[in-house]
């Protein structure tokens, strides 16, 4: 009877697990973990070669300017290049999931517009750890980098404080050092005589274009009387001014005119408009100061770097200090020099490279004296109007821009006397360009950041 019970249990058993669906579940999971358990692995294995693809680009982008900047400094030849695309790219590669990338460079000379070319590959592969299992071992990665340079042409204007101040803290020799370097740092990535020109405009209250230049056309004199001359008290330096002092005024002639030049009729004082006309050109004037000519040393019209880097950081050398400050006079010369046509005559742009324009101004004080006195007395003494001519010059000089011409402005605060931070340095300043020191070693260090912003203007990406 038992026996007839368990073979009646054991069959209904066997048709409720023929009926039964619970281990469906069971299965249907164990076949799909396979897929999923791949996909989730395969994306953790692209994760990690994303990675190291994104790593190899860093490097490789650094790499190549860094190549760039030697090729054209002459620190490599052409037969060096992929050695040392190895060994810049093995230095600055730090991702550790592909370890073994192999590095070709090819470097292509100037082509028709002056531009020379560095183009670094890069492949290599990445061990996975769960594709492995799907037969798919190792993941490759690659990635290119061009480096493209000496198309673009620079041309830079320095704006230099040349007033009384400057020659104290040491800020004079600090400032010449760091302007010669700078003159280095630009010869380095120059390679032709028209990539790099540079001009050089000393400033006080007044710019000095030259005594040579006493019969061009785009001066005008109607100032000189008043200025050029001495006065029996030394301490007024105008005939007006003198002899309503009741002292004795003593005109010179012309031809002991020194260079010295005023700032322009407004509002031409704030624009690059060519000296066509008697309101546009350039008041010729006398600086005297207790009885003596203190006008800056002259202003130097654009200069390849290339050929003349000793003959202009000789003129740098010979700066000396004397004078109040008027910024606005050193700015707009600074402009003016990188215009063609009179007064400075700046070589004209090859229609075939790409420029960029570049202003540095240095200053270690605020604004003190300018041409007007109706609101700077002659005396030494701070006035916000002259801020304003500097800020419409400023407003006039970046509305000049175009697509494909535009003027970079860097400013320089050499602050060692506890001034207020110079507002209207800072306005003119484009974005991150304007350096403010405190120490007369400062200068140095504004100028190597300058130095180090144009270099990379010059070899682009």
């Amino acid at each position: 009877m038992s026996s007839l019970f368990n073979v009646v249990r054991s069959g209904s058993v066997a048709k409720r697990f023929a009926r039964s669906a619970d281990g469906n579940v069971a299965i249907i999971f164990a076949i799909a973990l396979v897929p999923i358990l791949g996909f989730v692995g395969a994306a953790i294995d692209y994760s990690r070669a994303n990675k190291a693809r994104t790593a190899m680009q860093s490097a490789l982008d650094s790499a190549a300017l860094m190549l760039a900047k030697d090729i054209s400094s002459g620190a490599i030849t052409s037969g060096q290049v992929t050695a040392k695309a190895q060994s810049y790219f093995s230095s600055l590669y730090t991702n550790t999931e592909a370890r073994s990338i192999n590095v070709t460079a090819t470097y292509t000379a100037k082509d028709n517009s002056g531009s020379s070319t560095v183009l670094l590959k890069g492949d290599g592969s990445v061990n996975t750890a769960f594709m492995n299992l799907l037969g798919f071992p190792t993941l490759g990665i690659g990635s290119t980098s061009t480096a493209t340079w000496g198309g673009t042409r620079l041309r830079v204007a320095m704006a230099l404080d040349v007033t009384g101040s400057m020659d104290y803290d040491g800020k004079l020799p600090a400032m010449k050092t760091a302007a010669k370097n700078l003159i280095d740092t630009l010869r380095a990535s120059a390679q032709t005589v028209d990539d790099v020109y540079i001009s050089m405009v000393p400033f006080a209250k007044m710019v000095n274009v030259g005594s040579s230049n006493r019969s061009a056309s785009w001066l005008k004199w109607d100032l000189w009387p008043d200025t050029g001359g001495v006065c029996s008290y030394t301490k007024y330096v105008t005939k007006t001014d003198c002899q309503a002092a009741g002292r004795s005024w003593t005109s010179y002639n012309t031809s002991k005119w020194s260079g010295c030049v005023t700032d322009r009729d407004q509002d031409y004082d704030t624009t690059k408009t060519l000296p066509t006309s008697a309101a546009t050109r350039f008041p010729a004037v006398g600086y005297y100061q207790n009885g003596s000519d203190i006008c800056p040393p002259q202003i130097m019209s654009m200069t390849s770097v290339f050929t003349a880097s000793d003959t202009i950081k000789s003129k740098i050398d010979a700066l000396s200090a004397n004078g109040g400050t008027n910024q606005p006079i050193g700015l707009a010369w600074a402009w003016l020099s990188l215009q063609t046509g009179d007064p400075l005559n700046t070589p004209a742009k090859d229609a075939n490279y790409k420029y960029t324009d570049a202003i540095i101004l240095l200053s270690d004080g605020l604004n003190t004296q300018d041409r007007w006195p109706s609101y700077g007395n002659g005396n030494v003494q701070y006035n916000g109007q002259i801020d304003a001519r500097q800020k419409i010059l400023c407003d006039n000089i970046r509305a000049s821009a175009t697509n494909t011409s535009r003027t970079v402005i860097y400013t320089i605060q050499v602050n060692t006397t506890g001034d207020p931070e110079s507002a209207i340095l800072k306005y003119c300043a484009d974005s991150g360009n304007f350096y403010s020191t405190t120490t007369a070693s400062g200068i140095s260090s504004a100028f190597a950041q300058i130095g180090s912003s144009l270099s990379k203007l010059r070899i682009s990406k």
